[in-house]
């Protein structure tokens, strides 16, 4: 597959899952880009970073500079050449900014900054050549640390930065060397893309949508637009030698009270907004389900409810669609299952259709097959029992955003996985001795 489309990126913009790492060679003509500068109040660190952006080494005719300023008690005063756009105070709204800045942005590739990250020479550059290339590609560069206060706003920041370092956050620096810089990217790297160092097309940016403006106070709103483009099938890839410098230590790296405060915000935020384990509330019913599983028509009352019954002991947070009866349902109350047309829109990150009713004994098997579809390259996979029988396909929402997208499945590949663990249901299995947890699998297979 990886030789194919190697050869077919010659005519086609994806690769296959992540695999940015296939056109690393390739160098396309510079495209237009528009650079959004956040701004608050900082006009030294504004003024320095305006300064490397008319330093930079990508065409000046193709760079155009915006700052967006989240409502500055006192103008930012900008160069010639500069767009300015700007937002009422209403709190710390970074989010609406960079929307604001991109609602006005005229290039074929957005680059993000922050007035207090200042680009070294080559950085919009080498940050842009992927989205420029592939337009699900999601760049995210090297934020550095230098304490930059009292320097002079014209020297350059690539000279002054080593000699006035501060330490990296680990723990991104570790990530990045651990995934070979995203490559090895999955459901949770969204929580290494940092918005004052990103780049995507302004095209992809469309589609997935804007910043989300609900988020109010620093940091969060970088990880939910990142969460929301991988599972839109971005390609996610760091570029280490695209550099720029913020000046002052790394957020976690400031003390105070404020900081524990605003992190919990944070994460509060985000337990809503992103499903995915790790993130979302560990018994909490998610707000957008993370794993839909759709039963077959056609199944018995008894069927119907050990499946269901089953498939939820195994994932209790899953959400499962049944089809309209006519008869009655045993399985209706639970908050957890919709019912007919209920569960046909449901865009969950992970949907699992069954082809017939199941038993599942052992969750693990089926959720280590279904944690791959959270990877790279897989998007879907087909379950096949022990005995060989398929008992259900599932797919992975990247995978289903870009088919749809590109009118074909290619991007991702598919698999079949033998799982032990779940049997197909005969037709009347044996409720009381399922409820009661006694009798053997010949009670229900």
């Amino acid at each position: 597959m990886s030789a194919d489309a190697d050869e077919g990126n010659e005519r086609m913009p994806w690769v296959p899952g992540n695999r940015w790492d296939l056109v690393a060679d390739r160098h396309p003509d510079p495209p237009r880009v528009t650079v959004v500068v956040t701004h608050y109040d900082q006009p030294d660190q504004l003024a320095r970073t305006l300064t490397a952006l008319q330093h930079q080494d990508h065409p000046a005719e193709l760079l155009e500079i915006i700052v967006a300023d989240d409502g500055s008690p006192i103008e930012p005063t900008v160069p010639s050449g500069v767009r300015l756009v700007r937002q009422e105070d209403r709190g710390f709204r970074a989010a609406a900014a960079r929307n604001l800045g991109a609602a006005a942005a005229e290039g074929d590739v957005l680059c993000f900054l922050d007035a207090d990250t200042t680009p070294e020479p080559e950085y919009v550059r080498r940050l842009t050549r992927l989205p420029a290339l592939l337009p699900e590609a999601v760049t995210v560069g090297r934020r550095r640390h230098a304490d930059l206060a009292g320097v002079d706003t014209e020297t350059p920041v690539a000279d002054v930065g080593p000699t006035r370092e501060l330490p990296e956050p680990a723990w991104l620096r570790d990530e990045y060397a651990r995934s070979d810089n995203l490559l090895r990217a999955d459901d949770r790297s969204y929580r290494y893309v940092i918005s004052a160092v990103v780049a995507c097309s302004r095209a992809f940016f469309d589609e997935v949508g804007g910043f989300d403006e609900s988020f109010s106070s620093y940091g969060g709103e970088d990880w939910e637009w990142a969460h929301r483009a991988w599972q839109a099938g971005a390609v996610l890839a760091h570029i280490p030698d695209a550099v720029a410098w913020h000046d002052g230590p790394d957020w976690a790296g400031r003390s105070g009270d404020d900081r524990v405060s605003e992190g919990n915000r944070q994460a509060l935020l985000l337990a809503q907004k992103l499903p995915v384990a790790g993130s979302s509330g560990r018994g909490l019913l998610p707000a957008v389900p993370d794993l839909v599983v759709h039963v077959p028509e056609g199944l018995t009352p008894s069927a119907e409810f050990v499946c269901v019954d089953s498939v939820l002991a195994a994932f209790p947070l899953a959400t499962v669609a049944v089809p309209a009866r006519a008869g009655e349902s045993f399985v209706r109350a639970d908050p957890r299952v919709r019912v007919g047309a209920e569960g046909d829109g449901l865009d969950a990150r992970v949907i699992l259709r069954l082809d017939r009713a199941v038993v599942i004994r052992d969750a693990a098997p089926l959720a280590a097959a279904l944690s791959s579809l959270g990877q790279g390259d897989i998007g879907a996979i087909t379950v096949v029992g022990d005995d060989g029988v398929i008992l259900a396909r599932a797919d992975a929402r990247r995978a289903r955003r870009r088919a749809r997208r590109w009118a074909t499945s290619a991007g991702f590949d598919e698999v079949a996985s033998a799982v032990e663990g779940v049997h197909a249901l005969r037709q009347d299995p044996h409720v009381e001795a399922w409820v009661g947890g006694w009798g053997g699998l010949e009670r229900f297979v």
